[in-house]
């Protein structure tokens, strides 16, 4: 679903132009010409980012930063502030109010569309971290509470010995975090004795030449070092390499020769952010895992199932954005258990739930909902999308037989699926998010009878949601 942005600027031609470079990046573009109408919009329209200039007619940029991080409806939007001013001053002023980046005019568009490509993939973490309090919250359990959070860890990785000196005499006045120097291999190094970093900042002139790109990609994909934030320190005229940069991963970039004060703002806030996101994890994982979760398949049951799809419904009709539910049943289990015995089926629906989960976004859920019933709901997607991902499960699910421990053979699965949308043209019964729940449900039901009854491995979609 195509994400929306607010560009504010007093000037139209500037607007124009800027809507035309994201539009042709398929964003849907909001306009607004100072700062009381887009504090107006942000709150109306919840945009998925703003895109601000310094000076407006009626306040700074600073001050529209300020008001809408002390709103909690707009509180979470990223922010970008761009001027023609290049002065330190002028960029700290925008960072300490809250703005996410700051970019100087003439804007690079290369440079521009990978940072806001970058804030709306952090943007994510917030939305699904407020959508699962919500349903917390539905179930009737109390508010999760504070835990004391130690200081967080920050390594610093440097293309030589003085940079790095120089930057951690900066950092030290301004940051209680603990700092240390390592080097590239120690950050990869899972059995080292000092713990892992909370924060790393990457030198992108690593010797050899792009081993600090290649050090952002492999702390992704580095299980100890998956979540820890990751910001890049570029020099001002490596634009492709700070794209390049943003995509593979990194949570923020620095341009050398680096600010010390600069560096600080922006450690603390890439701390915050993982804060929130490992509190995010927690919740999924610990949080509500006795409560509402499957002991057999460790997917989330009924009870949480439901509610959660009717945040989902209720965000939608604040964003606008489509969304997909989808039910599905294994082919002939009762065979299984008839043949093969009560403990092969539970063997059999393990081996699914996992396949299901391992095919879908960390954003989508998927629950047990009955005996051998699975129920998947896609927020903010649409319906070539959502066909395209029931086509994966079904695909998924029948690639190869489950294997039964400690038997011979092994015994083939299929699953029907039925997908029913929601979101653009809601099918409410009663006008709550309950009733929409409800016929959502009935409709994709119907879809899922539909699948069993042209022959089953299959997937039907709700014709009337179609």
């Amino acid at each position: 679903m195509s994400r929306r942005i607010l560009i504010v600027d007093d000037v139209a031609t500037n607007r124009i132009v800027m809507k035309v470079r994201l539009s042709e990046a398929h964003y849907d573009v909001l306009q607004a010409r100072d700062g009381a109408s887009a504090l107006s919009a942000a709150r109306r329209d919840r945009p998925d980012l703003i895109l601000m200039d310094m000076a407006l007619p009626d306040m700074e940029a600073t001050e529209l930063c300020r008001t809408l991080k002390a709103h909690p409806e707009t509180a979470s939007i990223p922010l970008i502030v761009v001027t023609a001013a290049r002065s330190a001053e002028v960029k700290m002023r925008a960072l300490e109010a809250g703005a996410d980046e700051f970019l100087s005019k003439p804007l690079d568009e290369m440079i521009l569309l990978a940072r806001v490509r970058n804030l709306l993939r952090a943007r994510e973490t917030a939305e699904e971290l407020a959508l699962r309090n919500g349903t917390h919250r539905a179930l009737g359990f109390a508010e999760a509470p504070e835990i004391f959070a130690p200081p967080g860890r920050v390594a610093l990785i440097a293309a030589d010995p003085r940079s790095g000196l120089t930057w951690r005499a900066g950092l030290a006045p301004l940051l209680s975090e603990p700092l240390a120097m390592i080097t590239r291999a120690e950050a990869l190094d899972s059995q080292a004795d000092h713990p892992v970093a909370d924060v790393f900042v990457v030198d992108s002139r690593l010797a050899p030449e792009g081993a600090g790109l290649r050090l952002v990609s492999e702390l992704r994909a580095h299980a100890a070092t998956r979540h820890a934030a990751v910001m890049v320190v570029v020099p001002e005229a490596a634009r492709e390499t700070a794209a390049m940069a943003l995509d593979l991963g990194a949570n923020d970039l620095i341009l050398a020769p680096v600010d010390a004060q600069e560096l600080a703002i922006r450690i603390r806030s890439q701390l915050r952010r993982k804060q929130q996101a490992d509190r995010l994890r927690a919740t999924v994982e610990d949080g509500l895992r006795l409560a509402v979760t499957d002991p057999l398949t460790g997917l989330f049951n009924r009870r949480y199932a439901l509610p959660h799809l009717g945040r989902i419904v209720e965000r939608s009709s604040e964003t606008g954005r489509g969304y997909a539910v989808m039910l599905l049943d294994l082919d002939r289990f009762k065979l299984v258990n008839d043949q093969h015995g009560h403990a092969a089926g539970d063997a059999v629906l393990v081996e699914v739930a996992r396949r299901l989960k391992d095919n879908l976004r960390p954003v989508d859920l998927v629950a047990r909902i009955g005996g051998e019933e699975f129920m998947v709901a896609l927020p903010e997607t649409g319906f070539e999308q959502a066909c395209a991902t029931a086509e994966r499960l079904r695909t998924a699910v029948q690639a190869r037989p489950v294997d039964l421990a400690g038997e011979p053979g092994a015994i083939g699965v299929t699953i029907s699926i039925g997908v029913a949308f929601g979101g653009e043209r809601p099918p409410k019964e009663d006008g709550s998010p309950e009733g929409e729940v409800n016929a959502l449900m009935a409709q994709a039901d119907r879809a899922l009878y539909a699948a069993k009854a042209s022959g089953r491995n299959t997937v039907e979609i709700c014709r009337s949601a179609a």
